[in-house]
């Protein structure tokens, strides 16, 4: 199986590649159209401000590439935040995936969310071998707002999408490299998709 995680100047690769590395997967990191498109999973990571990644898309061309991927795709943090239509953050327009826009936590919380919090509402077989209310590891300061294409969500002063889906497209805003045992078994699903 051909695991391609998408190198565009902005992601947490290395940890991404190690994760996988201990379920016997060499994930390839590439910023390869051609690799990316022929790849039998994606992922795509995020770490960092939306504005300069976007630019950073754009630049390479894969902001074109990525919405028109066939298999499954995942997108980690601020991917996953790029896959929405829009954020907040710098005032970005997302890829369109997901029918969401993405929000600043408001002032009355602590920003960004750093830590373990619980996913719930889980409604994907994504999350096989998950329990409700099990805890993922989140470095954040924007969240996508709860929405049709939630299939996890999370409390951090309101209710927000921890993931989406839609079609071949998924998104955690946790980091499952990160996240234990339950992180592993989400990437280990997300082979098996």
């Amino acid at each position: 199986m051909k695991v391609v995680i998408i190198d565009y100047g902005a992601g947490n690769t290395k940890s991404i590649q190690f994760a996988f590395k201990r379920l016997g997967v060499d994930a390839l990191l590439s910023s390869n159209p051609k690799e990316i498109i022929e790849a039998d999973k994606v992922i795509f990571p995020g770490v960092g401000e939306a504005n300069s990644a976007m630019k950073m898309l754009k630049k390479s061309g894969l902001d074109t590439i990525i919405p028109q991927l066939k298999q499954p795709v995942l997108g980690i943090c601020l991917g996953m935040q790029l896959l929405c239509n829009d954020t907040e953050e710098g005032n970005t327009i997302g890829l369109g995936i997901f029918n969401v826009s993405v929000k600043r936590f408001s002032n009355q919380v602590k920003v960004p969310q750093m830590g373990w919090n619980n996913i719930t509402n889980l409604k994907s077989n994504l999350f096989n071998g998950i329990s409700e209310n099990e805890y993922m590891y989140l470095v954040h300061s924007y969240y996508a707002d709860n929405c049709k294409e939630a299939i996890a969500t999370t409390n951090y002063h309101q209710i927000y999408s921890s993931a989406l889906q839609k079609d071949n497209f998924y998104g955690v805003q946790f980091h499952p490299e990160k996240s234990s045992y339950a992180g592993e078994q989400l990437l280990k699903n997300f082979l098996e998709l």
